[in-house]
């Protein structure tokens, strides 16, 4: 058992080319390489004759937050998840929100370690029920992230991936075979925009979403940032949750947050609330179950109804939970249809918190 993190880590998604290259085959970005030069996530690169992680077990820090925000509204509400990210990222989104560790080029970004079984252990230790990996894309490392999955697994911690979904077919059966719950970035419905503002590809995310949906047992949420005049118009947003209820299921929850102005977009404005709730509005019409509003108070919007009687069946304010309608078999307290999600009989009471937590070796 590796007990410290190495410089390097072995991995195994790639292959040689003709020309002498080596192409990384993890993401469809699909980087080709010359000796020393790394991909464009910044922790995969070329060391001699394969392609190697240089993030394994390092980390940009960890923090103790609700599951509500990742945003999971169904899996297991009111919990505690201990959160961490390392840099880099397999997309180039302008509007990136965490771009101080997405878009970082610095090792130094990851001043904090952790090996596998023992970020497990201090989960364990916190009360937390699951892990997140989050802030920057776990896709880029998969072999850390894979191996605190298995990790969570013999302890009775759940893992949760929050990830824009950009993976090959192949890394991505691996990845999510130990994933418990995933929020996947929707980000838009055109490939135009995931072409000009992301550097990615739509069709690629469309179909790891129809594997997590139809192939795996993973629980699925998704959200959209709603950005002003990119992809906020009716038309999109019809098309987009159209296909959602189409293809994924009308139970996926489908989460509309609100942009600010940040990295290469500080001068588009913010998102009006106004906005996020007609996209609610949208989603609903079109069948969605589950549709909430995110990154602004909205009490209504951030809380559970009954999709048959439309009772309300959790109620949130920014990450407090308050009322609790289902009953212990997940059902609604007044007509008795099922919630979709993975509940516990009664929800935690973690609240708001966000604890920053230091990591001992």
């Amino acid at each position: 058992m590796i007990v410290s993190p190495p410089a390097t880590y072995p991995t195994k998604y790639w292959h040689l080319l003709d020309d002498g290259r080596i192409q990384c085959d993890v993401c469809p970005r699909e980087c080709k390489l010359h000796e020393g030069q790394r991909g464009l996530c910044y922790v995969r690169g070329r060391e001699g004759d394969e392609v190697v992680l240089y993030s394994y077990g390092r980390s940009s820090g960890f923090c103790v937050d609700p599951i509500e925000k990742k945003p999971l509204n169904h899996f297991l509400p009111g919990t505690s998840v201990l959160s961490f990210g390392t840099a880099g990222c397999n997309l180039a989104c302008k509007f990136c929100q965490n771009w101080d560790m997405s878009k970082s080029r610095e090792m130094d970004t990851l001043a904090d370690t952790a090996m596998p079984e023992r970020l497990v252990e201090t989960a364990v230790e916190l009360g937390c029920r699951s892990i997140a990996f989050t802030y920057n894309d776990p896709v880029i490392f998969l072999e850390y992230a894979v191996d605190v999955a298995k990790a969570c697994r013999e302890l009775g911690v759940k893992s949760v991936a929050v990830s824009a979904g950009y993976i090959n077919a192949e890394p991505r059966r691996e990845f999510f075979q130990y994933i418990d719950a995933a929020n996947i970035d929707l980000k838009a419905f055109t490939e135009s925009f995931y072409h000009k503002i992301c550097g990615g590809h739509l069709q690629n995310i469309l179909e790891t979403l129809q594997y997590i949906a139809h192939e795996t047992n993973v629980w699925l949420e998704l959200t959209t940032l709603i950005i002003p005049g990119e992809n906020d118009s009716d038309a999109e947003l019809n098309e987009m949750t159209s296909w959602v209820v189409e293809n994924l299921g009308a139970d996926v929850p489908m989460h509309f947050s609100a942009f600010h102005p940040d990295w290469k977009m500080q001068d588009t404005p913010a998102t009006p609330p106004e906005t996020l709730n007609r996209a609610r509005q949208i989603a609903m019409r079109n069948g969605v179950h589950y549709a909430y509003t995110g990154n602004v108070h909205d009490r209504s919007g951030g809380s559970t109804y009954c999709p048959n009687c439309r009772e309300l069946i959790i109620e949130r304010d920014w990450y407090e939970l308050g009322f609790w309608g289902l009953n212990e078999y997940g059902r609604c307290h007044t007509c008795g249809t099922n919630i979709a999600g993975v509940f516990d009989a009664k929800p935690g009471n973690w609240g708001s918190r966000r604890v920053p937590v230091k990591l001992l070796r």
